[in-house]
């Protein structure tokens, strides 16, 4: 098992594990050609046997809850199939975001799990994180 970077020739393969963990927008194949462009993200990948079993997104972020430096590295997205699970990939793809935002200079990691996302919150505190807050979010429209 190998980590690596996302490159432009991955995105068919990308897009569906994307929306897997964003089923609203994760296919937005333009907003993943931008980030490749963006210096300030970056997207790893795990492939196994020609397939695409996983990923990790990361930026740089100006202000993280519960965070005390700047930039923060920011995991923004993290995501193994359910049958690669348990593997040590999920591990791996973390590990690659956080060797990322140590070469841009930050010092502190942030990530966020959706309340009701048991599973991902158990993960994070696997890795080490440590929970800082919880939010409900609110939207009015106008």
């Amino acid at each position: 098992m190998a980590v690596r970077p996302l490159r432009g020739s991955d995105l068919s393969a990308y897009l569906p594990l994307r929306a897997a963990l964003w089923p609203e927008g994760g296919a937005d194949r333009e907003e993943v050609e931008r980030l490749l462009r963006d210096p300030d993200q970056a997207a790893f990948v795990v492939e196994v046997a020609g397939k695409l079993v996983g990923f990790a997104e990361v930026s740089l972020r100006p202000y993280a809850e519960g965070c005390k430096t700047r930039p923060v590295g920011y995991l923004e997205g993290w995501y193994v199939a359910p049958e690669w699970r348990g593997r040590g990939i999920g591990r791996a793809l973390a590990e690659a975001a956080e060797a990322w935002a140590r070469g841009k200079g930050c010092r502190e990691m942030a990530s966020d799990a959706e309340l009701g996302n048991p599973l991902g919150q158990k993960a994070h505190r696997r890795l080490g994180y440590e929970e800082v807050a919880r939010l409900v979010c609110y939207r009015k429209p106008l």
